[in-house]
């Protein structure tokens, strides 16, 4: 009962969220598209995935998610999985095949309770390290593509640095009015702006009407796909379902907040379904949340809008849709991967001061109290934090600034533990010497 009554008021929050501020829900429903064009266009220019199938079926996956969880949670691309996809020009069942790998173990995580058990026993300055880091990261790649073009590009008049600084000016005069539709303008600004490159080639051609014809695809589940699902499963784990979920209750905590067992189900549920057809492996994310949430989203109806017109234009204009995603400018993409970065980087701010992990019960009083950190332990929780963010940028790898993060907690609590025993000998000693 508590789902269905939940999924209600998900569905008034979304209406009145919509109604009140529909540019805002429009605006942020584009916020993850930094991540998701890149990866995706690849893909399929590659022949990894089925570009209509994808955008069908992550659509239906943006629409589902936003009626049950009523948050703009995104559904992006795995990332370790296109990456390494992209790098090996792997086939189509083997890329989708790597997704199922990912869906099957988070799915058993899922309904033995271990990710749930998991999650309790990771500390929150980790938990606040690998958002912190996911957020540098993002900066720092939206950075690195900045760079790339400008060497060859900066004649080309249609995507160069004069796009990306007007976009970051943009941003900056913005950053203060949270509902204002940054995101919904750069997206129409770069939509013109690849149209006419498109029109004005004669090797490009603007989408034309093409219907979807879904097809059965058997994944091949080879020593490179399960090698592709293994070294995503960090990301997925942590990323994907522990960091989305303590981010959602940061961002958004007058609503319910999705539970890291819900989130992996249906991490579990999208890659079981769409492995068959060729979609994209799929999953959610703290940085797509930040992204959504930065451009002005507070509900699932943005998500849900974007779900739609994803759905149509897979259906009606299928693969004839590359060539303009592929023009699409690649300076006003990278600005919004430094927005998305930076809003997600920011949670680290309530380490030592809101976490979640800092509210006590008291008998006193009906509501949770904030209990007092000292010195020490603030430097400590943010040793922590940084040691977590410090592995994940330096190996570009969430699972070592995992366990680095984690080892750099336990030495404390060792640490801790020592200076306990040595002082309660002590205190036991003295009478002795007084007598």
């Amino acid at each position: 009962m508590t789902f269905f009554s939940n999924v209600k008021r998900f569905h008034r929050n979304n209406v009145a969220t919509l109604r009140s501020s529909p540019l805002a829900e429009v605006s942020g429903a584009l916020g993850d598209l930094g991540t998701l064009l890149p990866l995706m266009i690849t893909l399929a220019v590659n022949g990894s995935i089925s570009l209509s199938t994808t955008l069908v079926f992550s659509g239906f996956y943006n629409v589902a998610t936003g009626v049950i969880f009523g948050i703009p949670l995104p559904v992006q691309p795995m990332k370790a999985i296109a990456a390494a996809a992209i790098a090996s020009h792997v086939s189509e069942r083997e890329t989708v095949a790597a997704g199922s790998i990912v869906a099957i173990i988070v799915l058993l995580l899922s309904i033995t309770g271990l990710l749930h058990w998991v999650t309790r026993i990771i500390p929150i300055p980790v938990v606040k390290g690998i958002q912190f880091g996911a957020g540098l990261s993002l900066i720092i790649s939206a950075g690195s593509s900045l760079l790339q073009p400008f060497a060859h590009h900066w004649d080309f008049p249609l995507d160069n640095l004069v796009w990306s600084f007007a976009a970051f000016l943009l941003l900056i005069l913005t950053q203060k009015a949270s509902r204002f539709p940054y995101a919904l303008i750069i997206f129409l600004v770069g939509l013109v702006l690849a149209i006419i490159f498109v029109a004005t080639s004669s090797h490009h051609h603007l989408p034309h009407f093409r219907i979807w014809h879904p097809y059965f695809r058997l994944p091949w589940w080879s020593a490179d796909a399960i090698g592709m699902g293994i070294a995503q499963l960090p990301l997925t784990t942590l990323n994907s379902v522990i960091a989305a979920s303590a981010l959602a209750a940061d961002l958004l905590p007058d609503l319910p907040t999705p539970s890291v067992t819900a989130l992996g189900i249906s991490v579990a549920a999208m890659n079981l379904l769409g492995c068959w057809f060729g979609a994209m492996p799929v999953c959610h994310g703290a940085g797509g949340l930040a992204a959504q949430y930065r451009f002005g989203a507070r509900s699932g109806a943005s998500i849900i809008f974007l779900g739609l017109f994803k759905m149509v234009l897979g259906i009606v204009f299928g693969e004839t849709l590359l060539d303009l995603l592929t023009a699409f400018p690649k300076t006003l993409l990278g600005i919004m991967v430094i927005a998305a970065g930076l809003e997600l980087a920011k949670v680290g701010q309530s380490l030592n001061h809101g976490a979640s992990d800092l509210w006590e019960a008291s008998v006193e009083r009906p509501r949770k109290i904030h209990r007092d950190v000292s010195d020490q332990e603030r430097t400590e929780r943010w040793t922590v934090m940084l040691m977590t963010t410090a592995g994940i940028l330096a190996f570009k790898n969430d699972g070592v600034g995992f366990v680095a993060g984690m080892l750099c907690h336990y030495a404390y609590m060792v640490a801790d533990w020592i200076e306990k025993k040595q002082s309660r000998r002590s205190s036991e000693r003295t009478p002795l010497l007084h007598t």
